[in-house]
């Protein structure tokens, strides 16, 4: 056996990089039985059965796992957004960076197009939010430079609704790859989904994944924690936390709360505590053993 690292996955294919060489895999019958589900970027045991093809055979331990996008071992999320068809919706970053705080991985919020709307609302909130916040444009160049440098040296993956332009700041980034990318439709306000299956790419020092968009259709299927640990998940809630009235505080509506008294006070965006009374209500409304369980 040898270990190697699943850089594609799709129609039940892996495709394993073991130092250069890429291996075809399928994985072991049994792990279906285990309801073990390989991921692109599980570090995993092969067997290899020809100079092509092998068989996955084991799971290496995980540093975290996503069920969307389903992607493992991710050090830095890179939340790509836009101001200008498609916008974005505030709460879908909110949703997906606490997912990647949950689960331990770092978050970078990038703001596309910003040649044609510098999103000036979108990064004072993310920026005020102790969140690293860049402005780029995959149609002329502008701060991919600045993009390269922050993502050096991780292993990254992209995600954002359809339409921001994931594959285009990729393609930005590494000319070679020539990754499909697709036209925004001004009527829906949305793009098409151009990328099908999740992927690695390798640029520079740093390796990217690649993954389809979502909708805010999409966020049932994004797992999430529980509600008294959501608040963790807000990184500028840290410091008020334990500071509240009342123990157990909510943090929704409650007297004498410390993060409502910091949001009032302008030490914490109304927009991203909004956001977090949603999602903790959202979790509240699903009984712990509904809660979608996270990728095992």
């Amino acid at each position: 056996m040898v270990d190697g690292t699943i850089m594609r996955s799709l129609s039940g294919f892996y495709d394993v990089d073991i130092g250069g060489a890429l291996l075809r895999c399928r994985a072991r019958g049994r792990m279906r039985y285990e309801k073990l589900t390989p991921l692109v970027g599980d570090r995993v045991s092969v067997t290899q059965t020809s100079g092509t093809e092998g068989v996955v055979d084991e799971i290496l331990p995980r540093r975290n796992a996503f069920t969307r996008p389903q992607v493992a071992n991710i050090d830095l999320m890179v939340i790509i957004a836009a101001n200008v068809i498609p916008v974005t919706e505030p709460f879908l970053i909110d949703r997906m960076a606490a997912i990647a705080e949950n689960a331990g991985a770092d978050v970078l919020v990038v703001l596309n197009k910003c040649d044609l709307d510098t999103a000036d609302e979108l990064y004072a909130i993310y920026s005020g939010a102790g969140i690293r916040t860049l402005r780029v444009s995959a149609a002329t160049g502008e701060g991919i430079c600045a993009l390269r440098g922050a993502l050096a040296g991780n292993v990254c993956v992209f995600t954002g609704n359809s339409g921001v332009g994931k594959s285009s700041i990729l393609n930005a980034l590494e000319p070679g790859l020539s990754i499909p990318t697709g036209e925004v439709s001004v009527k829906l306000g949305r793009g098409r989904h151009t990328t099908r299956h999740v992927e690695l790419f390798r640029s520079g020092d740093a390796i990217i994944a690649d993954t389809p968009g979502f909708s805010s259709f999409d966020l049932e299927k994004m797992e999430l924690t529980d509600p008294e640990r959501l608040q963790y998940a807000f990184r500028e809630f840290k410091p008020y936390i334990g500071q509240c009235r009342f123990t157990g505080c909510a943090h929704v509506k409650e007297r004498g709360c410390a993060v409502l008294e910091a949001v009032t006070e302008g030490k914490i965006s109304p927009s991203r505590h909004k956001s977090y009374v949603r999602l903790y209500e959202q979790l509240k409304s699903v009984n712990e053993w509904e809660r979608k369980p996270a990728v095992k």
